[in-house]
């Protein structure tokens, strides 16, 4: 079995249709998901005054699922196609991934 990661973005939700696009177009084995979350953060100064309020930044999460082979052309792709746009991403590794 080959080695796969999970790529996990954290975006503003300007950028939901925009990563939608591009990750669609990306040619990859695996796919993606996307879900609304709440981002919480002890650092005032990273929120706005409703986010202060409310206790929640709304953001969208993408996780995407790729073989080792794809991952560092597709975040230098991010990196160059998206800079400046407040996207936090990490990488994990997935031990194992299937069907049943």
């Amino acid at each position: 079995m080959s080695e796969i990661f999970l790529l996990t973005l954290i975006a503003p939700p300007a950028y939901e249709e925009p990563l939608v696009d591009w990750l669609l177009q990306y040619e990859h084995s695996c796919g993606f998901s996307s879900f609304p979350i709440s981002g919480h953060s002890s650092n005032p100064e990273s929120l706005t005054l409703v986010e202060q309020v409310t206790g929640r930044k709304r953001q969208i999460r993408f996780d995407v699922q790729l073989a080792a082979a794809d991952l560092g052309s597709l975040l230098d792709r991010l990196k160059t196609d998206f800079a400046g746009s407040a996207i936090h991403y990490r990488v994990t590794p997935i031990t194992e991934a299937g069907s049943l």
